[in-house]
């Protein structure tokens, strides 16, 4: 079982105040003769008869000295996920969490924000303090 990032509580916490049921904690992948674990598995029911919404985060911390390099183990791991979501869980939406800090820090940069567009990414931010999302970054 891998270890759990240092915000791992909060942004479950973040995410169960906006009424987010964690289904796995973490949520387990296996394909290709892979075992991989996505940080947390979730749901919220849309509406009484609606199917509800499932998604899986990657919190990342961004804490090390090089958030490039933070940065290119996040991507890969993303990529990697959605790739084996799309094939076994295709209803699972894959977000990565970074803090509001980080987001300000590096997110804003132009660089970043290519990298983001171009790959795809779904970001949440969140606020490690207060234990809130702050953005949903579609």
């Amino acid at each position: 079982m891998p270890a759990k990032d240092i915000f791992h509580d909060a942004v479950k916490n973040a995410l169960i105040k906006e009424n987010w049921t964690i289904t796995n904690d973490p949520l387990y992948l296996e394909f290709g003769g892979v075992d991989l674990y996505v940080d947390l598995g979730a749901e919220r029911i849309v509406g009484a008869e609606k199917d509800g919404r499932k998604i899986a985060v990657e919190i990342k911390s961004f804490i090390r000295r090089s958030l490039i390099s933070e940065f290119h183990n996040a991507l890969g791991q993303f990529i990697n996920y959605r790739m084996i979501l799309k094939r076994i869980e295709p209803e699972r939406v894959l977000y990565l969490a970074v803090s509001e800090d980080t987001y300000e820090a590096f997110f804003t940069l132009v660089f970043t924000q290519v990298a983001v567009t171009e790959n795809q990414i779904k970001l949440i931010v969140y606020n490690p303090v207060n234990e809130v999302i702050v953005q949903w970054k579609n």
